[in-house]
């Protein structure tokens, strides 16, 4: 639990003193961007969490270091092959002048590093078919990429909402870290503690009162890492199904192939353009009855939008729940997948067409 407690520490501090910077200097890290179909916050408020994230991420590797355990140099390749994807996030954050190709550009190369540096390449599936291909290097190699830049593009598409994301991975990093410790994995335990921490550090202030965002910085770091960790225990310990992963992660994954295939086949506008409904903007704008007129109003937004959160958390639940408990039967593992895709969408369709359920509406009493 050092790890833990040391990201959570960092994380913690290092995001109260860039709010405090952000509060003399708001022009520098705040967003003033209040327009749009994604927008949902009713104040300039910091979009750079990610810093703090990162801070604590390092501390944690320092610690480790200091610790002089066997971990420590895995750690340090682990963070160095995730800064071109940060680094770039963060400069989106700062300047809005970064496009998302050159982001994914960078995700690629941040992958490419991991796949040189700790041998992160994907070499099993569990998909026939696609097992017997990925014997060829360069087919590995593609799909790694691949699946790593879907992953952190993944988690930065549902950073839509106060504490959505990042609780979210957090769930999955404390499940990540679970199976590596009944496999007895010490690197993925501790690179999945040490980041659970440091989302945890930064979470505190971003739910419920959205004092700071994740921004891309620190989704795409996020991302990165979730996909890194999830295809180094695969090819570190034979016991753990393929599908451990692609369940543990079926929400922020499943997310991005539906909006793909809405955006490009239902709409026929281009994947990369931005727009009001996904699922959890669906459930912000039909499901939470606050009432934002009168006085108060912009409190009312902030808690209409951390309200929408918890909605999502429990949707991502139903995928790492099961994941943790049937980590290595891939027969359990498909069928909760087609479980939850199946509830997707028809949760989806419930909602976009007005017919939502009505145990999931909540109501005001006052």
């Amino acid at each position: 639990m050092i790890y833990f407690t040391s990201g959570f520490l960092v994380a913690f501090c290092a995001t109260l003193l860039i709010l405090r910077i952000s509060f003399r200097h708001g022009n520098l890290l705040a967003d003033y961007d209040l327009s749009g179909p994604q927008k949902f916050h009713s104040r300039v408020v910091p979009r750079v969490g990610g810093l703090g994230v990162m801070a604590a991420i390092l501390g944690g590797v320092m610690l480790a270091q200091t610790k002089g355990t066997s971990q420590a140099q895995l750690l340090w390749l682990l963070v160095l092959s995730a800064t071109p994807c940060f680094i770039t996030g963060i400069a989106e954050d700062l300047t809005k002048k970064v496009s998302p190709r050159k982001r994914l550009i960078a995700t690629a190369i941040s992958a490419a590093l991991a796949a040189w540096l700790l041998d992160a390449v994907i070499r099993r599936t569990d998909i026939p078919g696609v097992d017997q291909l990925i014997g060829w290097y360069p087919f590995a190699m593609a799909l790694t990429l691949f699946v790593v830049t879907g992953v952190s593009n993944a988690v930065n598409i549902i950073d839509g909402f106060n504490g959505l994301a990042s609780m979210c991975v957090l769930m999955m990093m404390l499940a990540l870290a679970y199976v590596a410790f009944q496999v007895g994995d010490g690197f993925v335990f501790a690179a999945a503690l040490i980041t659970a921490g440091a989302i945890f550090g930064f979470f505190v202030w971003n739910f419920p009162a959205g004092l700071i965002f994740l921004g891309d910085g620190g989704a795409y770091l996020l991302g990165f890492l979730l996909a890194e960790l999830s295809i180094l225990m695969l090819h570190r310990n034979s016991g753990i199904s393929p599908l451990f992963p692609l369940l543990l992660c079926a929400y922020p994954i499943f997310e991005t192939i539906f909006t793909i295939y809405r955006r490009k086949v239902v709409r026929g506008v281009a994947t990369a353009e931005p727009d009001g409904i996904h699922l959890h903007t669906l459930i912000h704008r039909r499901l939470i009855r606050w009432t934002l007129a009168g006085a108060g109003g912009n409190r009312r937004l902030t808690r209409r939008n951390s309200m929408t959160s918890p909605y999502l958390w429990l949707l991502c639940l139903s995928s790492v729940i099961p994941s943790l408990l049937w980590w290595d039967d891939s027969a359990m593992l498909s069928g909760f997948l087609l479980l939850f895709v199946v509830s997707y969408v028809w949760l989806y369709s419930r909602i976009v067409r007005f017919k939502t359920p009505k145990w999931l509406i909540f109501r005001r009493t006052n």
